[in-house]
């Protein structure tokens, strides 16, 4: 039996045929082992508990003076938060580390790619591991063969990489000199000083290096607009563009201008280190530069008002940001696709004639825990001459969680494939690259599912309409990827434009149109650094509560329906009057909470619903709660009253925020917009979708709107949380001033100093992918008399 180092922090677990070591703070969280967590057969060996703690019978007590790093040596898996002593003991050992990500810490995406490439890690979701669901990551971890063959004298290693580095080697390219990487390995000294009550922050040279490393489509910036003509001409020179307007985004040139770069690469010997990185090579060798490529684009969004309300139909606000995915796909014949060696290895072993395979590559794979490339035989979506069921599709992508990503991206084909009866007889070639950036709530999911869906359509020749395109990417999320998310991010991303808010009522998914943003309004959105999913436990629990009290409501209402009708029990026939009797006969079949008013709410409701509710209760009386996205959990307590009340006020302060935006501009407009923002933040809170950054964030907007000495000095007026919550993005409201930009600034640096992560700032717009439509490109490298 082995253990790993030991602190307070961590929980350490063992097996006897496979042994589990685990690390995390859990006597601080009132966190309670129990046996379902383990695999069947799995022993837990735990340290770090407070002796008072009972163990499930799975589950031992190390002892507190054990060395761990011997136990180490004869384990199976490791679970801990991600960090260099975990990881490098995990590394030297060659010890699969099952890891959970950590907040505010900058080395993380270099371990985690480290991980990667050593094939020895595995990454968990924070809920998954709290809730207990840790069967499909330790299962994972222990089929994962890790590689490294390196030092384990971490003094002796550190030492060679820096002088390595200091000296160039292994780096061909001036954009990653050593001395560029030796400043990079600073960032470890930045670490090591800091401690409780110094400012001492990391370099900003260094907190922007995420966007370096990411090697994605940039977005566009002034200076970027101001080479939007040289751009231009660039890509003229690289590309016959057959179909669709480049629309002057400087975005869209850069990443045409870095397909010319990968086609280039694909024909050269001269092997730079840019092209050495995993994802850039494999990009290179994906399309067949001679034939037609096609194009789309699709922005994230800001959500400015409505939010998690969408699910229950409310009125929706939403602003399409800068920052796109753009995704590039290509139609090529089986026999003349280049394949990747283990497709190829595939292809052979099934002993029969090349058959249409599905090729992906995916910027950003240096920043986050998944692989660059995915690749599938198309036929894996078939069964018996028909797609696959959505339960089979989504079981095929939550087998290797390092894969998991590409659900959002094939996902678009099973769902063409069912509801739209398309069926693809050649192989297909996808490129993803997204400057939308991931976990921040500003939907980098809904803008991959729209600009890929839009492209391989395209590519296909089915033209779909955005509102279409929207309620089907809703379904790769909803029924492949397997997270609750409404309509309104799709929508937004497909169907957005610039500068303006697009107004949508989620019955299921209403198009009002395009609302103006006035002149003298601006929206911020500020990342708070805590990653933020849909898919994670807070926001389906908060779903469930909202349909729960729904179902409740529609009881009450038809109880007190049947009870006016038939004046039985007593009732007083003055009580319900004819209109009420039809209201509550309403209100009985309610479709979406939100078309109940908030005084009928509190008037007649309210005070009827339950704080909580357990599933079990739940579904005792009610049978279900009838939302298909969502599975109720019997043993799981839900936040009801909170979780109704929201969508049903919120629904009431967006159409009051519509309503302010086209009011004539003064102070007393931009003091009301901003309240309204600051209830809806509040109510998320009351739901338990706060956080501490984004609450630290508000917090700052509110002591410098309240800092002015009169009111003609305001810049910002309101902010609120965004999307799912439990994290991400905030928006604000403020006047379109470069006074209003400053304080902006200031705000970015105050929450810098406070935590050390220097927030992502999204200002700007641009349009949706229906707006934009799609590009169909050529080499201009392929002869004229060549082209069809």
């Amino acid at each position: 039996m082995n253990f790993v180092h030991v602190t307070p922090f961590y929980v350490i677990f063992i097996s006897f045929d496979l042994i589990l070591l685990q690390c995390m703070k859990m006597q601080t969280i009132g966190w309670n082992l129990k046996e379902e967590y383990l695999p069947p057969g799995w022993i837990c060996l735990v340290c770090g508990v407070p002796d008072q703690q009972e163990l499930p019978r799975n589950f031992f007590k190390l002892a507190k003076d054990v060395y761990t790093p011997d136990v180490m040596a004869a384990s199976d898996c490791m679970l801990g938060k991600i960090g260099y002593g975990t990881c490098s003991e995990a590394l030297a050992y060659k010890l699969p580390f099952v890891f959970v990500r950590r907040d505010y810490f900058n080395e993380e995406p270099f371990l985690r790619n480290m991980l990667e490439y050593h094939q020895g890690g595995v990454e968990m979701i924070r809920r998954d591991l709290l809730v207990g669901h840790w069967r499909p990551y330790l299962e994972r971890a222990t089929t994962l063969k890790p590689s490294y063959e390196g030092g384990v004298n971490g003094g002796e290693v550190a030492a060679r990489i820096l002088q390595d580095a200091a000296h160039g080697k292994n780096y061909r390219s001036d954009k990653v000199s050593g001395a560029r990487r030796l400043r990079d390995a600073i960032v470890l000294g930045f670490q090591l000083q800091r401690a409780p009550g110094s400012d001492i922050g990391i370099p900003e040279w260094y907190a922007n290096a995420e966007n370096e490393l990411g090697f994605r489509t940039g977005s566009p910036t002034a200076s970027d607009s101001n080479d939007a003509s040289f751009l231009q001409n660039s890509v003229s020179d690289d590309f016959d563009i057959l179909h669709g307007d480049v629309m002057g985004l400087p975005d869209t040139m850069n990443f045409l201008k870095s397909l010319a770069e990968l086609h280039a690469a694909s024909v050269s010997d001269n092997n730079s280190e840019k092209h050495y990185i995993r994802e850039r090579k494999a990009a290179a060798a994906l399309f067949i530069w001679e034939e037609d490529i096609y194009v789309a684009r699709a922005p994230g969004r800001l959500d400015v008002t409505g939010g998690i309300a969408d699910y229950s139909g409310s009125l929706v606000l939403q602003m399409p940001i800068r920052e796109a995915c753009h995704v590039a796909v290509q139609r090529i014949q089986p026999g003349k696709q280049r394949l990747w060696k283990h497709a190829q290895a595939r292809q052979q072993a099934k002993g029969q004639e090349r058959t249409p395979v599905l090729q992906i590559v995916s910027y950003g794979s240096e920043l986050s825990n998944r692989g660059p490339t995915f690749d599938m035989d198309l036929s894996d979506f078939m069964d018996a001459g028909q797609p696959i069921s959505y339960e089979k599709a989504k079981h095929f992508f939550s087998q290797d969680t390092s894969q998991r990503w590409a659900a959002y991206v094939a996902g678009t084909i099973i769902v063409l494939m069912k509801e739209l009866n398309m069926r693809f007889e050649s192989s297909i070639s996808v490129l993803v690259s997204s400057a939308v950036p991931e976990g921040k709530g500003v939907s980098s999911s809904a803008s991959v599912e729209v600009a890929t869906m839009c492209a391989i359509a395209s590519a296909h020749g089915k033209n779909i309409s955005p509102r279409d395109l929207a309620l089907l990417c809703q379904k790769v999320e909803n029924y492949v990827v397997g997270a609750p998310c409404g309509v309104m991010d799709q929508m937004a991303s497909a169907c957005g434009e610039a500068n303006k808010l697009l107004a949508m009522v989620c019955q299921p998914a209403e198009v009002l149109g395009a609302v103006d943003i006035p002149s003298h309004i601006r929206f911020w959105g500020i990342d708070s650094g805590i990653r933020h999913s849909v898919g994670g436990a807070d926001y389906g629990s908060v779903r469930i509560g909202a349909f729960m009290g729904r179902k409740i409501i529609k009881s009450i209402a038809s109880d007190m329906a049947s009870q006016a009708s038939s004046n039985s029990n007593g009732a007083n026939p003055e009580e319900f009057g004819q209109h009420d009797i039809g209201l509550l006969k309403a209100e009985a079949s309610l479709d979406y909470l939100c078309n109940l008013t908030p005084h009928r709410f509190e008037h007649i409701y309210a005070k009827n619903l339950p704080e909580s509710l357990s599933g079990e209760e739940f579904l005792k009386k009610y049978k279900d709660h009838n939302d298909s996205a969502t599975v109720i959990d019997g043993k799981r307590a839900y936040a009801v009253k909170a979780a109704t009340r929201h969508p049903i006020y919120e629904n009431f302060r967006v159409k009051a925020f519509k309503a302010l935006l086209t009011s004539s501009s003064s102070e007393e407009q931009l003091v009301a917009l901003g309240e309204l923002l600051y209830q809806c933040h509040y109510s998320y809170s009351a739901c338990g979708l706060g956080s501490d950054g984004t609450d630290r964030l508000i917090q700052l907007v509110q002591e410098m709107q309240h800092s002015r000495s009169t009111p003609t000095e305001g810049t910002l007026y309101g902010a609120k949380i965004t999307g799912g919550g439990s994290g991400g993005t905030i928006c604000v409201l403020g006047k379109n001033n470069v006074q209003s930009s400053q304080h902006i600034t200031q705000i970015q640096k105050s929450y810098q100093n406070a935590t050390g992560y220097k927030p992502f700032v999204f200002e700007g717009s641009s349009p949706g992918a229906g707006k934009f439509g799609y590009l169909k490109i050529r080499s201009r490298a392929v002869p004229k008399q060549n082209q069809k």
